[in-house]
């Protein structure tokens, strides 16, 4: 069963519904084990994604060192090593002009001395991430956790159990890069957030969440669907080690946006108590998602959610929207297009329109100027 397991994984084969996140492709980790199966046979897997700040750091608000990225510090490595290469021509050039003649072997070709290694390569070999692949445990290789625990005590890891490959309608248990970036911008902008009561719909697996819980006084993380919030809270008490300098606390709530009502059944799990409810309407001055515009029905579903829950808040509040425009060739258009992200611009530009005497919507862009704070890829569509 294992074998074919292992088989499958080296040759992954994907249905036409099948969307797959490349982000956990590229994270620090070298292998990400598959801990289990959810309750629809999927295979989950935990990957490590690494801060480039403490948490100690991010209690005290410090900002102990300006990030960089893997590619940055190649493009800096190259510098130096340009510069070295040309001083070193300027001193071979010094040599032979005074007369001192080219190393040649036997066949008279020219040796060229290679330069010993130095050690700024060899961090930028440390900081560039290499595409990995995931391990399967096997039966009898529990120990193989063993290792894991040990880096789970690291203020600088995030640990999310994820799946790899889902159909459209369960894309929410993977990760994506919009919800990075919004926990950068989280990170950059921290004593904006700090002490906040914050809500955040589609959650998925809860990655930003958390990072707002770092500095937050109390996040209400959302999402539908019992086995997608069951994985999200597990990931929540997987980094409660990066929560606890700030104190801050995240709720795993269901909250369906083609409902008009918070889900208040006592009997249903992840379900809302009156008390919660006016803590939510009463506090909250911060609502944040990050990759949930894909469908053009959720996205209506998500602003009319959006409209409702501002205009029940006792005070005004800040909406963050963070996604990654995907460009697709349609045969429609006959040209590569993106529709999706098309029909979210026209949907907030509506909201940013609405005259109804109760409500006004200001929208502002965000320059992506910010510093890194996690590794990933930060492609220019998001």
């Amino acid at each position: 069963m294992v074998a074919l397991a292992e088989e499958e994984m080296d040759n992954p084969t994907f249905r036409s519904d099948t969307v797959l996140s490349d982000v956990h492709l590229h994270c620090p980790s070298k292998r990400h084990l598959m801990v289990r199966l959810n309750a629809v046979g999927q295979p989950v897997f935990l990957s490590y994604f690494k801060l480039l700040w403490s948490t100690e750091d991010l209690a005290s608000g410090k900002h102990v060192r300006e990030t960089t990225t893997g590619r940055e510090l190649q493009c800096r490595s190259g510098d130096e090593l340009c510069d070295k290469d040309s001083s070193n021509t300027e001193k071979e050039g010094e040599l032979n002009s005074e007369g001192v003649e080219a190393l040649l072997d036997d066949d008279g070709d020219l040796e060229v001395v290679r330069r010993p290694r130095s050690a700024s390569d060899l961090q930028a070999e440390d900081v560039l991430r290499d595409i990995v692949c995931p391990v399967i445990l096997m039966k009898g290789k529990e120990d193989a956790f063993e290792d894991e625990e040990q880096e789970c005590t690291c203020s600088n890891v995030v640990k999310i159990e994820h799946t790899m490959a889902t159909p459209l309608e369960d894309v929410g248990k993977q990760v994506w890069r919009a919800a990075f970036l919004l926990a950068d911008y989280i990170l950059f902008k921290r004593d904006t957030f700090r002490c906040c009561s914050v809500l955040e719909l589609g959650g998925g697996t809860g990655i930003t969440s958390i990072i707002m819980g770092t500095v937050a006084k109390r996040v209400y993380c959302t999402d539908v669907g019992e086995d997608l919030l069951t994985m999200c809270e597990q990931n929540v008490a997987l980094n409660k080690h990066l929560l606890e300098p700030g104190g801050g606390e995240i709720k795993v709530k269901e909250l369906d946006w083609l409902k008009d009502e918070f889900c208040t059944d006592p009997e249903a799990p992840y379900s809302w108590s009156e008390e919660e409810i006016a803590d939510l309407l009463d506090h909250c001055s911060v609502i944040m998602a990050a990759d949930v515009f894909y469908d053009d029905d959720l996205t209506d579903a998500l602003f009319r959610t959006l409209y409702r829950i501002t205009h029940n808040l006792r005070d005004s509040c800040t909406v963050y929207l963070a996604l990654e425009k995907r460009l697709n060739f349609t045969l429609r258009h006959m040209d590569v297009t993106c529709e999706a992200y098309s029909h979210f611009r026209n949907t907030l530009n509506d909201l940013e329109n609405i005259q109804d005497g109760k409500m006004k919507y200001t929208v502002e862009p965000i320059k992506l100027d910010f510093c890194q704070s996690l590794v990933y890829e930060r492609i220019e569509q998001l």
